[in-house]
């Protein structure tokens, strides 16, 4: 099950999509959906967390807590709508693009990838484009 809840007044569209794009990545990725919650919210609140759970002081577009269990994929992921926005603009990307970019990042997560060096970001990249890639919204 994917439950999506918003902290600010942000509103996913296309929310039967996503949550079918999604369960598709798992599969694809020789995984079973458990129960992952994407939990929207702002700059602030995100930073809290970061500041709270993983003692870093910086700004981020994502954290996710992986519950994942064997290979069945559980975890809470938030997302500041906020940073997504800011870094579209960034990279002259729609929102709706690297909203999509985000929460597909924190299932591959999920999945095992890792994004802490440059060659693991290479991969994590070319996963991301390539599910971005077959969505059909």
């Amino acid at each position: 099950m994917i439950v999506c809840s918003s902290i600010n007044s942000f509103k996913l569209e296309n929310l039967d999509q996503i949550t079918q794009w999604i369960t598709f990545v798992i599969h694809q990725e020789n995984r079973e959906l458990g129960e992952i919650n994407y939990i929207f919210c702002d700059d602030s609140y995100l930073l809290d967390i970061n500041i709270k759970e993983l003692k870093h002081n910086t700004l981020t577009d994502i954290i996710s807590f992986d519950y994942s269990v064997g290979d069945v994929i559980s975890g809470d992921i938030y997302i500041s709508t906020e940073r997504v926005e800011e870094n579209a603009r960034d990279l002259m990307n729609y929102f709706k693009d690297e909203l999509n970019r985000v929460i597909v990042h924190g299932v591959l997560h999920y999945c095992g990838y890792k994004d802490n060096s440059d060659e693991e970001n290479k991969v994590m990249r070319s996963k991301e484009d390539y599910y971005l890639s077959l969505r059909t919204f």
